[in-house]
């Protein structure tokens, strides 16, 4: 029986469907488009949600889907929508789609006057919806089939149902459409997000090779230019120089004692200075030119073209007056200064290698010259730098060598002039230069990280001659000893000094150690767990150089020390009244807190008779006696030593640190 004969039948008043919306949200949407009003009612009866479903047909489904056949399985829910002609029906999917619930099959009538026929429908349909699944309803005298493929072309989207047809036929397509409908679609929704994921993945890759491009051609912490981009740069400039005749000129920027910023404040607030640094350098020069950061506290500058040799000096003398501009970090105002040295290519160096080290040495001549300055190359500059390298290349094969030697200044008392103790000083007798002083190689041992072996040397020999003393019936001595900030942080320090102690069999209340006052505060709580442990060993503390860091008097409270020694600076200006009173206010502090004051640096009478009378302790300098190798101060004690008294040497031991009922 067909459609019309079986549908038909059961007609009844009342039975004619709405042209609008059948169905829940949740259901597949099917769009029937035909003239004819009697068919909406057909296929509302076939596909309607009202209708019982069809044993047969769940047969039929279970053989073409390969579904094991259940008892009372509840048949697909559709929502049916109707529409009389073309364009009623297109419009109805236009705004289905766009309300985001678009139709999965669409039952379209071939003939349907007078609007457009079906095959224009579809197309419009599909133009709207590309997805739709398209179900033909055609006469046998309607078109070829091979029209319609000329017309819509080949597609797996569409399928014709002869008339009249049976409900099963009409159920089977619905079932089989809606079916390939919702598995493209979630093949679709699949296919989107795994390209969506692809997507972001792809993108956060690619900015992560950006950031690592970045980076490999770009200082971190500055975001200037590196070493390989600036060499890159420095190769354009040769060849531009090369090829139009225009020189250029390079600048090498070092910061003066950026080191006591990084051991006053700490490494962070270094990185500040830095990074503003970098941007007053950035400031100063021209789109053209390049800043880079090589490394530490220098910066390269390249100035190009510079036709003028005064152009890149009045570039150089912009920077540094940039820089001497006041900047506060970690609650501090600074003032950095810094020294640049000046090459020109082609006229000082033939190459960008050569050109650097030129620059380099001009820049070394600057800092020689009182830092603060600005130098150009010149013939000879080059040597500094050639003897700083070979220095360097000395000093890893001097502590093997055993070229290190100590000497010994007397520290005496300010009042009765008995010397108790002394302070150690590393001398090095280099092969072919001579006595060299630590100015000279301490830092560049602080440079190439030699300084925690040379003071452990130093710790060790200082004890030892301590001990050998005692045993040569010298009166004891306490011996003091210089600790740098890296060997104070680097974490074995204690292990050092007790070994020191240990192998001389020397006590610990002669060893003296004296730290620099930035070394101290540049981790306060650290400072303070080591100072507890070593005075709980029974050693000595001093703070060195005081009155040139950022000392916190909370901190000098809570710190197990027991001697602030005067940094030489103020003692040597003591006519000036502003100094005076700076080394007045720093032993009344001292005495506040019950330690001891020593003053370094005395030269001259009139200097000595000043800490005299503002009642500082001890004091050491050239007018007592300067630093003496180990067997001159021997034979010095044993000419200046008095008798021994031990209430004198009672008073002179005593000290008032936290700690002292430890020792």
């Amino acid at each position: 029986m067909s459609i019309d004969s079986r549908m038909r039948g059961s007609e009844g008043p009342g039975t004619e469907p709405r042209h609008g919306v059948r169905g829940g949200r949740d259901e597949t949407r099917i769009l029937i488009v035909d003239d004819n009003p009697a068919i909406h009612r057909d296929f509302d009866k076939i596909l309607g949600a009202g209708t019982e479903p069809d044993q047969g047909l769940a047969g039929v489904e279970s053989l073409l889907f390969g579904d094991a056949p259940a008892a009372g399985r509840e048949r697909t829910r559709y929502a049916l929508e109707f529409a009389s002609q073309g364009q009623e029906g297109v419009e109805r999917a236009r705004q289905a789609a766009a309300a985001g619930r678009p139709f999965a099959i669409a039952f379209i009538d071939m003939r349907m006057p007078p609007g457009w026929d079906g095959l224009e429908t579809i197309e419009r349909l599909w133009a709207v919806d590309p997805d739709v699944q398209v179900v033909i309803c055609s006469a046998h005298s309607d078109y070829d089939w091979n029209d319609v493929v000329a017309r819509l072309g080949q597609t797996d989207r569409l399928l014709v149902v002869k008339k009249p047809f049976e409900p099963i036929e009409v159920l089977q397509c619905a079932s089989a459409l809606a079916r390939k409908w919702q598995h493209e679609r979630a093949l679709r929704l699949q296919v989107e997000t795994l390209e969506n994921v692809v997507a972001a993945r792809t993108e956060k890759l690619e900015a992560v090779n950006r950031q690592l491009r970045h980076l490999a051609t770009h200082d971190a912490l500055t975001g200037l230019p590196n070493r390989v981009l600036l060499d890159d740069r420095l190769a354009q400039a040769v060849a531009h120089a090369h090829r139009d005749g225009q020189p250029f000129a390079l600048l090498v920027v070092d910061l003066d004692r950026f080191k006591l910023i990084n051991d006053s404040l700490g490494h962070r607030a270094g990185d500040v200075v830095l990074d503003e640094v970098s941007r007053r350098l950035s400031s100063v020069v021209r789109d053209i030119d390049t800043v880079a950061r090589t490394g530490g506290d220098e910066f390269i500058m390249v100035i190009s073209p510079s036709a003028m040799p005064e152009d890149a000096v009045a570039i150089a003398h912009r920077a540094k007056e940039a820089l001497r501009a006041p900047m506060r970090v970690s609650g501090v105002e600074l003032h950095v200064t810094s020294s640049i040295g000046v090459a020109y290519y082609p006229t000082d160096a033939g190459s960008a290698d050569s050109l650097i080290a030129r620059a380099d040495a001009a820049m070394y001549c600057a800092k020689q010259r009182g830092r603060n300055n600005v130098q150009c190359f010149a013939e000879g500059m080059d040597a500094v730098t050639v003897g700083r390298v070979s220095l360097e290349s000395d000093l890893h094969a001097a502590l093997e060598a055993g070229q290190f030697e100590l000497h010994y200044q007397p520290k005496p008392n300010t009042e009765s002039g008995d010397v108790y103790s002394a302070e150690a000083l590393i001398r090095w007798r280099h092969p072919q230069r001579g006595l060299i002083g630590p100015d000279e190689f301490i830092p560049l041992a602080e440079e190439c990280g030699l300084i925690n072996e040379i003071g452990a040397w130093v710790l060790r020999e200082a004890c030892r001659q301590c001990a050998e003393w005692q045993r040569s019936s010298l009166p004891p001595l306490r011996v003091a000893v210089n600790v740098a900030a890296t060997q104070f942080r680097r974490g074995d320090l204690l292990d050092v000094v007790r070994g020191a102690l240990q192998s001389a069999g020397l006590e610990a209340r002669f060893l003296e150690i004296e730290l620099t006052e930035s070394a101290v505060m540049t981790n306060p709580e650290e400072s303070a767990a080591i100072l507890e442990q070593l005075s709980r060993m029974g050693v000595l503390v001093s703070v060195d150089d005081f009155g040139t860091g950022y000392s916190s008097i909370n901190y000098l409270r809570r710190f197990p020390i027991d001697k602030l020694k005067i940094d030489r600076s103020f003692v040597r200006d003591l006519e000036c009244e502003v100094d005076a009173s700076i080394v007045q206010a720093i032993i009344s502090l001292a005495h506040s807190l019950k330690l001891k004051v020593v003053a370094e640096g005395v030269e001259t009478p009139a200097q000595l008779q000043f800490l005299r009378s503002l009642g500082c302790d001890q004091y050491q300098g050239f007018h007592f006696s300067p630093p003496l190798p180990a067997g001159q101060f021997a034979d010095f004690l044993r000419g200046w030593q008095r008798p021994e008294d031990a209430e004198s040497r009672a008073e002179a031991d005593r000290t008032h640190s936290k700690l002292a009922g430890y020792r």
